[in-house]
């Protein structure tokens, strides 16, 4: 690994976005490539909650998706061998922001959200059409906060290789 400003070595990397954006095929592609990568939104590492009714989620009904905060504390403060990346979209991830050392917002347009909804088949969520718009009023609301926080935003209608050379690069990671 080569590592730039010091960083690439150790460095703590959240991808974010909302559903549809790429998070897990980014983070399961850089597992696939031999990097340490988790995927957060996985139940090891989140938990259902309960909110106020009204409240925007990506779940709804008073119901939303948080990171466990424990486990995810002691998972970014571990000893570090390497860049640890991880992924997902939580409404407790700023919590971590002192923890991370970079934090990349992943983005896709509209139609290319919905079409990634639809096909997919390792998430059963965004089927419905409810679901659809919820997530569409999501990346309306929330994803403009999520680029406030965000040191990178890639755009993930791009092939994915390209996706992956831009996290690598601007982590400062070597890609080969």
């Amino acid at each position: 690994m080569v590592s730039v400003d010091g960083l690439g070595g150790t460095a703590r990397v959240l991808l974010t976005g909302m559903s549809g954006s790429g998070k897990s095929t980014v983070v399961a592609a850089l597992a696939g490539r031999g990097f340490d990568a988790i995927d957060l939104d996985d139940p090891e590492w989140s938990e259902e909650v309960a909110v106020p009714g009204e409240e925007l989620t990506g779940i709804g009904g008073g119901r939303d998706w948080v990171w466990r905060e424990e486990r995810v504390r002691r998972l970014l403060d571990r000893p570090a061998d390497g860049p640890l990346f991880v992924s997902g979209c939580s409404p407790n991830q700023g919590l971590f922001y002192p923890h991370l050392d970079r934090i990349i917002l992943l983005t896709a347009p509209v139609d290319v959200i919905v079409s990634r909804l639809e096909t997919r088949t390792t998430n059963t969520f965004g089927k419905r059409p409810d679901e659809v718009k919820r997530v569409l009023r999501l990346k309306e609301e929330i994803e403009p906060r999520l680029r406030g926080g965000a040191t990178l935003e890639i755009d993930t209608s791009v092939p994915l290789d390209w996706v992956i050379g831009q996290v690598l690069r601007h982590v400062g990671v070597a890609a080969g």
